[in-house]
């Protein structure tokens, strides 16, 4: 950009010193013809003044160009930030959304857990009745077994006392 510039302004100043060099040729006066009548003015001059216009004219479009892109470009960088508004708002929902479900989520295993809770409970308060009532019938069937073994000896214990010695 910088080379473009500097090349630029040495063919202006380079024009600028030839018709400075040559200004009693520029305004020499000449029969210049415009189609339709001839006028008498220096050609040299004509010639500057047309360069001077179009170099204007080029100023002009220059900057012409420039505001378009920068308008252009100030556009884009409003729709832009308006899709990265668009989709940190998107975003946001996502993360929302996500909090939900992972909260909906956690509330249900929460519940399962809880009835997972509540079911090996009372199985085990099962167990332990079940348990319970095992050791109660063994209780009592030992209970029994040992009364048994008393009245035998009990009766053992008679028979041994009862019958005359020997």
């Amino acid at each position: 950009m910088r080379f473009r510039t500097l090349s630029l302004l040495i063919v202006l100043v380079a024009i600028a010193v030839f018709a400075i060099l040559n200004w009693t040729a520029f305004m020499t006066p000449t029969t210049l013809s415009l189609g339709v009548a001839d006028v008498k003015a220096p050609l040299g001059l004509v010639m500057l003044g047309v360069l001077v216009f179009i170099a204007a004219l080029f100023l002009v479009f220059v900057v012409y160009l420039q505001t378009s892109v920068l308008f252009e470009s100030r556009r884009h960088a409003k729709v832009l930030q308006a899709n990265r508004d668009l989709a940190d708002k998107a975003e946001a929902s996502r993360f929302t959304e996500l909090h939900e479900f992972l909260e909906a989520e956690l509330k249900r295993q929460a519940s399962r857990d809880a009835e997972s809770s509540a079911a090996v409970l009372a199985r085990l308060d099962q167990l332990e009745r079940d348990l319970r009532a095992a050791v109660e019938q063994s209780g009592v069937s030992l209970s029994a077994y040992i009364g048994e073994l008393e009245d035998r000896l009990e009766r053992v214990a008679h028979g041994l006392t009862s019958q005359p010695p020997g």
